[in-house]
């Protein structure tokens, strides 16, 4: 039976030292197992590793058997309730509060702090690498401070406008077709660069401290790393061609998540199944789920909805033909499943496609416009706004139903997704950097 641990055995290493490998993520939802993932996978091959994430991930870490470290005082979540959300970006009214609040609660603001944190587990332990999400810039200050090599670790799209070629993060923008196209990408990348300024001066304060020199652009701190993996996959992606320097694919890395309950379909339901499943942290999602339950009572399909640990299944009454729990083993349920309705988080799009499966994406912010985008082109979905009415969602869940090609669309892009997770090699780029 597959489980957390799923995907392609790592290759022994058997012909090198053991490296000591030092992983940085916070509790900011799907980007933290792929990274445990690909330290379990280093685990495995004979290195010393560890992860440094909010206490609340110490779980993830014992069942994959990755030694875990909890950032200090406030800066680690104990639990993943809505309340400890640092983030809270279902408060933002604009995009401009989005990026300013990102800056000030993760990115910038408690850039000292997680470089201190880092510095002291060193202090205790050396490492020879230290791997960082990408929102984290503390612990590539503190890699620069301690003058240890630096890779950052991607569990989705680019999410920075430094990537040329690709299109604009955040607004679900294919690649352009014209020159008009190609101005307005260039104009929305610049403005969003300029916003993400607001962190600047944060950062110079916490590289100061550190005895390192002022930066005059908040994205030259990522010159510093000598690897950006991103862990999706490249037929998927938007991806430019070449891909620059320091950009590597190194395929998806998804999985059920840790804890996941058993459930078993009922097995005279002749009924389609629809499979619903929201955000793991909060976003305000209730009344879209509310709304998807309401379409799902009009039609003739067998409805199933995992709403995470962010959502209580109790605050919903269902139609007799849905159920509403916390969490199903969705590698058990995709294969029978007809339809996939998400908000379009990385994890959420990757591996209903890979089944084969087509999507309704109904996105809510962060990445999932530009993973709804990827998915809506490739043919295998139809994308919806999160307050779309219960009609609308009825009726584009019966023409993926009943319209093949949206089917057809998505088994042609799993063979490519799964051969890109088959072949994923993060592990194999971090040994190379040390």
């Amino acid at each position: 039976m597959q489980g957390p641990a799923c995907g392609p055995a790592p290759a022994a290493r058997i012909d090198a030292a053991m490296a000591r490998f030092l992983f940085c993520t916070w509790e900011g939802g799907g980007h933290v197992q792929p990274m445990m993932l690909a330290a379990q996978g280093l685990v495995k091959r004979g290195h010393d590793v560890r992860v440094m994430s909010d206490a609340c991930n110490a779980p993830e870490a014992g069942v994959l058997g990755v030694p875990f470290r909890a950032w200090s005082g406030p800066l680690s979540r104990t639990d993943k309730s809505p309340a400890s959300d640092r983030l809270r970006d279902w408060e933002a009214e604009t995009p401009l509060d989005t990026i300013h609040q990102l800056c000030d609660r993760v990115i910038t603001g408690p850039a000292l702090a997680y470089a201190n944190d880092v510095l002291a587990a060193l202090e205790e332990a050396p490492a020879d690498l230290i791997i960082t999400q990408e929102l984290l810039f503390g612990p590539m200050i503190a890699a620069e401070a301690a003058g240890l090599p630096l890779a950052i670790f991607a569990a989705n799209v680019w999410s920075f406008p430094t990537l040329a070629g690709m299109p604009p993060f955040g607004a679900g923008m294919a690649p352009p077709t014209d020159d008009n196209e190609v101005a307005l990408h260039a104009m929305v990348a610049q403005t969003t660069r300029l916003i993400f300024q607001h962190g600047l001066p944060a950062l110079n304060e916490a590289r100061a401290a550190l005895g390192l020199m002022p930066l005059a652009d908040l994205f030259d701190q990522l010159a510093y790393a000598r690897r950006i993996l991103l862990a999706t996959s490249r037929a998927f992606d938007f991806a430019p061609d070449p891909l620059p320097e320091p950009f590597r694919y190194v395929g998806p890395y998804v999985a059920d998540p840790v804890g996941v309950e058993p459930y078993a379909l009922p097995a005279d339901d002749p009924r389609p199944l629809v499979l619903v499943s929201f955000s793991s942290l909060y976003q305000a999602q209730e009344a879209a789920i509310g709304r998807i339950l309401e379409a799902l009572g009009r039609l003739d399909v067998r409805g199933l909805v995992t709403t995470g640990p962010a959502v209580d299944p109790a605050a919903f009454s269902p139609p007799p033909n849905v159920e509403v729990v916390r969490t199903a083993p969705h590698h058990l349920l995709l294969p029978h499943t007809a339809v996939f309705i998400t908000h379009c988080g990385h994890g959420s799009t990757l591996r209903p496609l890979m089944a084969g499966v087509p999507l309704l994406c109904l996105p809510m912010g962060r990445d999932q416009n530009d993973n709804a985008i990827r998915a809506v082109s490739r043919g295998a979905a139809l994308q919806l706004p999160p307050d779309a009415s219960p009609d609308a969602v009825a009726r584009d869940v019966q023409r993926l139903l009943t319209e093949p090609a949206f089917r057809e669309s998505a088994s042609k892009i799993a063979l490519k997704i799964n051969h890109d997770e088959t072949t994923r090699s993060a592990e194999s780029e971090l040994e190379s950097l040390v």
